[in-house]
């Protein structure tokens, strides 16, 4: 995968979680999970490179605690507009 894209899964109506996909190798899995901030885990390969980040409360997950984490992780920050299916429900 070449890009990052953000998938949103929803129950009635409401979002109740968000994967944020980021670039990797093909067929690429994940090996291990860390917490980095309440509400947001990243999956890292085997390699230990950061392959996504699962944003298990999308409510109470800021751009900014995702731009900080995304920092942390040595990847680049995404703008508000990547995360606005997250505010549209």
């Amino acid at each position: 995968m070449r890009q990052q894209y953000l998938e949103v899964t929803y129950r009635k109506g409401r979002v109740i979680a968000a994967y944020l996909y980021l670039p990797r190798p093909a067929g690429t899995q994940s090996a291990t999970t860390i917490e980095v901030a309440p509400g947001l885990l990243a999956d890292l390969g085997s390699t230990g490179a950061v392959i996504g980040l699962e944003i298990t409360a999308p409510g109470q997950v800021s751009l900014a605690t995702i731009n900080s984490a995304l920092k942390d992780l040595s990847q680049p920050p995404i703008d508000a507009a990547e995360l606005s299916p997250l505010q549209v429900a």
